[in-house]
């Protein structure tokens, strides 16, 4: 066993992390060999990479410590302060004691700790007007003795900035430092530019735009008295470099003595309404030495129009490009009018090369469907343009490239007074938060292979530094609702740690005065009096913190929110003293975009939602047992009880008001037997009525669902865990409307937000409302991991530390293959069923071990590795359980047959 994939606080050598303890973790390096296991570990952190090779922990050094922790060991050595570089590594002892190699070097460094780090001014231009929203373009020239051994550029803005250095741009971060609360949190980035600076004249040089601080934020027009400057007036930068040279730190710093300038060429640059970018304007060398900037003038003093904020060191992935598509069809629906199609609805921008006279513009829309004439459609943008506009110098083929917005497309519109362009010319550049995949899913069905497809692209084009429900039209907020339910699934696909550490902190700071959680975050609008405290939606404030504790084993994390969460359950409870969710609802959204909201010839008007009072009472009860279970694991032994308590009294008030002696839920719907069911609202001897009656209401809907944004995901697993499983497969495969095949079948390449969002025959719903990228219903991804693949988490035992692995085939399907990587490591299922015999491949990663359910009415009849299972090397069988064979194993990679 060696140890590898060090990280701290989730990241792998973060160059700036605000903690002062920070959480250390390591997986394995994959070995064959079975039960392979951690018995102790011995970290040794150092201020110097020599001492570290040499064993000398001057900073902390645990020696040998007795236990099988791989994840989440706190640092307790000598106390940091800012700027600490911190050399580490581990090695660890296996069952047999025998000590591994020491691991692969691994490094933190400690941010900038307090606002006296900071010698840096926030900087801008001189007075700009209000209605100018040209970049802003700073630089400095500096001059250094000889090139540093070491230079670190420490940067933010209120706006969105990109960082350059002698003629280079710094980082392959965009939209830094993405969105928060700027009036409570900004986040900085810190840059290595060792490489980037030598002896003799310098440059620092930025620019910086309006972004979410000071441009058009998505219902700004709406809600307030204005569509802009919701956070301030106009940009402003801050820029600290710190070089080390000859034993002494110099510093950069931003402040009065830069040059600041509007008249580059980024005329306007908004993050939704797009980039005009005018390259008659470029100033080559603006960047670098050399330049004369006389025609500048002195940057100003400018930064936040309340009191500071608190800097913070960004503590996830940055948005980045991770990819690149090039169009597989061009067309021109009417004359001069040119559409690429990416074959793919994606979020990022484009790289064009034009040919035209100086001068002409070329105007560059961007859209996620066409009409019916070809065209790009649009109407569902709700106003907001996607539009970038690209003014030519003249001459050969210039390139251009948007730095500061982002769109969500399919298809790429291209106007203007220009040469025909060719379907080389472009370049679509998928940007999003970079967080690392971490699952895998394919089978021998097309549907649910393009289904998972569909989920991925969704939630990789909807992670901008917040979970946003939609990538295009005038909203990309970070709504609550939707991220709960789609938790799962998006842990599932990408590592979420860091992410959600990030969001879970704009959560707090959108918190209302009196406690209540928001339904978005960031909260831009006022969170006293709007969009707050609705059912299913601000409970994501309790729902995230409990996911990072199942998945990562963040107690840090709970323990941080668990006070928030605790108020949220009060308040609820004070509001209704008698255990139904009927006061203080906020929006009250309910079970949004459910059976009852589609618009189709033959489809039922009524019977799909669940009255809002049950929906609203389930999410009370929800809430309260996930309070009760965060007290448990934080040691709160009489909270926990009170919790648990609460939690019995207000499933007994559900009963009692909503639940009939039959078993017929209020409503009758489909959503208020999935929701009662996945909650543990009903006595045991209720629930087979209850997934028989979901049965039935689906029955009444021809075989599809009716369900919503909560209730989907809820309705595919309790129909799987109450013996319908092939009910669910059925619904997960069908093809006619409403399901996610009729989607599929009508070329959606990613989640719709409405089981209608276009209908044969009809054509659009209204646009209004009709996203064509929006994850949540994309929350039956859980159902493929967990299900098909049967890739489960041990509640006992957090983080996967012990895996039941239960696939349970179905729907026709002859395999199914995938893996999750985990914070311990990778997962690995996959199965196949021919000539009468079902196969499962199981890979467990070290350090970790399984309760594995294979499918079989005898277990004699079950191998592993061609010898009969319970006498297979490292395989214990358990027992049966419910049509399972039922074997314990421990890392290490097995073949289990059952014939």
């Amino acid at each position: 066993m060696t140890p590898t994939a060090l990280r701290a606080e989730y990241l792998v050598n973060p160059l700036a992390i605000q903690e002062t303890r920070p959480r250390l973790s390591w997986e394995f390096v994959e070995t064959e060999a079975r039960g392979a296991r951690q018995t102790a570990y011995q970290i040794v952190a150092a201020t110097r990479p020599e001492l570290l090779a040499a064993g000398k922990g001057d900073l902390w050094d645990t020696g040998k410590v007795v236990s099988d922790q791989s994840i989440q060991v706190a640092y307790a050595g000598r106390p940091l302060g800012s700027r600490q570089r911190c050399y580490w590594r581990v090695k660890v002892w296996d069952g047999r004691d025998r000590p591994s190699a020491w691991s692969a070097r691994a490094e933190w460094t400690v941010g900038l700790l307090e606002r006296s780090d900071w010698t840096a001014q926030w900087i801008g231009d001189a007075a700009p007007s209000v209605d100018d929203v040209s970049a802003t373009y700073l630089r400095r020239a500096f001059t250094l003795s000889s090139p540093p051994s070491r230079a670190i550029a420490y940067a933010s803005a209120l706006g969105v900035y990109e960082l350059r250095i002698n003629g280079r741009r710094v980082g392959d971060h965009h939209l830094a430092p993405e969105w928060t609360d700027y009036g409570t949190r900004v986040q900085y980035q810190a840059y290595d530019v060792t490489s980037f600076l030598r002896s003799g004249e310098n440059v620092a040089a930025a620019i910086v735009s309006d972004g979410w601080y000071a441009g058009d934020i998505t219902y700004a027009r709406e809600l307030t008295s204005k569509p802009r400057n919701i956070y301030g007036l106009k940009p402003s930068m801050l820029v600290q470099i710190e070089a080390a040279l000859h034993g002494r730190t110099t510093r950069v710093v931003s402040d009065e003595t830069w040059r600041a300038s509007r008249n580059g060429p980024v005329r306007a640059a908004d993050i939704l309404k797009g980039e005009t970018y005018d390259a008659r304007r470029e100033m080559p060398g603006w960047d670098a030495p050399g330049f004369d900037a006389a025609a500048w003038h002195p940057a100003v003093a400018a930064g936040p129009e309340s009191d500071d904020p608190i800097l913070v060191a960004q503590p996830n992935e940055p948005i980045r490009v991770t990819r690149e598509l090039k169009p597989v069809r061009l067309t021109e629906p009417k004359p001069g009018t040119f559409v690429f199609d990416l074959g793919q609805n994606i979020v990022g921008w484009c790289r064009v090369s034009l040919r035209g006279r100086a001068g002409a513009t070329a105007v560059i829309r961007h859209a996620e469907m066409l009409d019916d004439a070809g065209m790009v459609y649009t109407g569902n943008l709700r106003g907001v343009q996607q539009t970038d506009r690209f003014i030519l110098r003249g001459g050969s083929a210039e390139v251009f490239e948007p730095r500061f917005t982002y769109h969500g497309f399919r298809y790429v519109e291209i106007t203007g007074s220009l040469a025909r362009p060719r379907l080389s010319d472009l370049t679509a550049r998928v940007a999003h938060s970079d967080a690392g995949a971490a699952g895998r899913f394919e089978s021998s069905n097309r549907l649910l292979n393009q289904l998972w497809n569909n989920i991925n692209w969704t939630q990789r084009g909807n992670m901008y530094g917040l979970p946003t429900g939609c990538p295009q039209r005038d909203e990309r907020l970070g709504w609550m609702g939707d991220i709960q339910v789609f938790a799962q699934t998006a842990i599932f696909n990408f590592d979420m740690a860091a992410f959600f550490k990030k969001w879970t902190a704009d959560v707090s700071d959108a918190r209302a005065d009196d406690g209540r959680f928001p339904d978005i975050a960031p909260h831009p609008f006022g969170r006293n009096e709007r969009f707050t405290g609705a059912p299913g939606w601000a409970d994501a404030g309790v729902v995230i913190p409990w996911r990072a504790y199942e998945n990562y084993a963040d107690t840090r994390l709970l323990a941080e929110q668990y006070t928030a969460a605790t108020q949220w359950i009060d308040l609820i409870s004070r509001e209704n003293p008698d255990g139904l969710w009927k006061n203080k609802r906020g929006n009250d959204y309910g079970d949004w975009l459910n059976g009852d909201s589609l618009v189709a010839q033959a489809w039922p008007k009524s019977g799909g939602e669940v009255p809002k009072e049950v929906f609203a009472t389930a999410m009370f009860a929800q809430s309260t047992d996930l309070v009760s279970r965060m007290a448990r694991v934080l040691g709160k032994g009489d909270d926990r009880k009170q919790y648990a308590d609460l939690f019995e009294r207000i499933a007994a008030a559900f009963n009692r008001a909503y639940v009939g002696a039959d078993g017929r839920i209020a409503g009758d719907t489909q959503a208020g037997y999935a929701l009662a069911l996945a909650g543990n609202l009903l006595p045991p001897a209720m629930r087979e009525a209850a997934v028989q009656r979901l049965v039935r209401g689906i029955g009444e809907y021809n075989g599809h669902l009716s369900t919503g944004f909560h209730a989907t995901p809820a309705a595919m697993l309790e129909l799987s865990r109450g013996g319908r499983g092939d009910l669910a497969y059925a619904l997960a495969l069908q093809r006619t409307f409403p399901s996610w095949g009729y989607s599929i079948e009508n070329g959606a390449t990613t989640i719709w937000e409405r089981w209608d969002g276009y209908v044969k025959g009809r054509g659009f719903q209204d646009e209004g409302m009709n996203s064509f990228n929006h994850y949540a219903l994309g929350a039956v991804g859980e159902w493929l991991y967990r299900v098909v693949l049967g890739i489960n988490g041990d509640p006992a035992a957090p983080a996967y530390k012990h895996v039941v692995v239960r696939p349970r085939p179905g729907g026709g399907l002859t395999w199914a293959a995938g893996s999750y990587h985990s914070i311990r490591g990778a997962i690995g299922v996959s199965w196949r069923q021919a000539g009468g015999a079902l196969s499962i491949d199981v890979t467990i990663p070290p350090n970790v071990t399984a309760t594995v359910f294979v499918p079989a009415a005898d277990p004699a009849r079950v191998t592993e590795g061609g010898r009969r299972a319970a006498n297979a090397d490292g395989v214990t069988f358990v027992r049966m359980e419910d049509g399972a064979a039922v074997f314990d194993v421990g890392s290490g990679s097995y073949r289990f047959v059952a014939r």
